[in-house]
């Protein structure tokens, strides 16, 4: 038996994909998968089957053109083909998260392009799809090219390849948006924006802190966050939280601290959740800088931290910033507001978020 990929296009009426899956069969073709590609011209159906070793190119066309089929191509196919679709985009999705460089290439893997370049200009008004051309605008700039002589491109791969882009971007941005800091001790934590993905790591942060220092971030209670509040805090409305990671990127990496900013009109409410083995290297000191930094660009007047009077080590990281902050003591709670320069000029009277 012998691999092939078949595609041709069929009009989308009841019945009719049965027939040329009969008109197959009688030849003792296996459909092993199949794929349906609405296009204005009708159904294109991409089969991948195993076929007799006697049956060759010109009798799976003449199978298919006897099944009602039409504008058929057909060629060999490889072992690999048997990965379906969802799989192999899952696969170059991974590959683009390890190398946001890689798009390129894995826009030829997932669409079997003759070739793919890239170009400094933007795709423009001629973006799209035209039978045996694509073109995308890359969202770091320029657009990527592609071309395949046969078959020709359907929408639905034009739709697969733009959702690639798109993710290639989120990964980019992502990786610029991350940085590495090395603490005075010598160890080094990565730091970057959260989002919702984060919350199995933040939910492992929160397990690995001792009870003390979760009742020190909330101020009350010593239990961890529902899982709805931990989602709030990774992607809050308004502000930004921070993740602190260590060890290799995958399995070993672990959250080792979580920075939340919280706006709220002019202000942002700021806490600090460190693991307990990674309190006292400066890792709390440094995110709150960060923090700072982000607040002033945002157009922020003052950065408010609700802390225990007991949290010498808190007090100490907001008097390391060097600016004032005026204390107001309610019992054994003390409010700490730490005054901002706006570093950005506001828009409409807001601040960029």
């Amino acid at each position: 038996m012998t691999l092939w990929r078949i595609r041709a296009t069929v009009d989308d009426r009841p019945g009719y994909l049965s027939v040329l899956t009969a008109s197959l069969a009688l030849r003792g073709v296996n459909i092993l998968a199949v794929q349906v590609h609405t296009t204005e011209r009708g159904a294109v159906d991409d089969f991948l089957v195993d076929a007799p070793d006697t049956l060759d190119e010109a009798g799976l066309v003449a199978a298919v053109q006897r099944g009602r089929g039409r504008d058929c191509w057909v060629a060999r196919s490889e072992a690999r083909g048997l990965a379906d679709q969802p799989t192999r985009a899952l696969g170059l999705a991974t590959r683009l998260v390890r190398d946001p460089d890689s798009t390129g290439e894995a826009l030829r893997a997932l669409l079997g392009a003759d070739a793919v370049t890239w170009r400094p200009a933007s795709a423009g008004s001629g973006g799209g799809l035209a039978d045996t051309t694509m073109l995308l605008d890359d969202p770091a700039g320029g657009s990527f090219a592609l071309r395949r002589a046969v078959p020709g491109f359907t929408p639905a791969e034009y739709a697969r390849a733009q959702a690639l882009v798109e993710l290639s971007a989120a990964v980019a941005r992502r990786a610029a948006e991350q940085v590495t800091l090395v603490l005075p001790g010598g160890a080094e934590a990565a730091v970057r924006p959260a989002t919702a993905d984060d919350l199995p790591g933040v939910a492992e942060l929160h397990e690995g802190c001792s009870a003390r220092s979760r009742y020190r971030r909330y101020l009350g209670g010593a239990a961890a966050p529902s899982p709805a509040r931990l989602r709030r805090l990774l992607e809050p409305a308004r502000g930004l939280t921070l993740l602190a990671t260590a060890g290799d990127v995958g399995v070993g990496e672990s959250v080792v601290a979580m920075a939340n900013l919280l706006a709220e009109g002019d202000e942002a409410e700021v806490a600090l959740l460190v693991r307990d083995d990674w309190q006292r290297r400066g890792l709390g000191s440094a995110l709150l800088r960060r923090l700072v930094r982000h607040a002033e660009q945002a157009g922020y007047a003052a950065l408010v931290l609700h802390v225990h009077a007991e949290n010498a080590p808190m007090l100490r990281t907001v008097r390391r910033l060097g600016r004032p902050a005026p204390a107001e003591r309610d019992g054994a709670l003390v409010t700490l507001t730490v005054p901002l320069t706006v570093g950005v000029p506001t828009v409409n009277g807001r601040g960029p978020c």
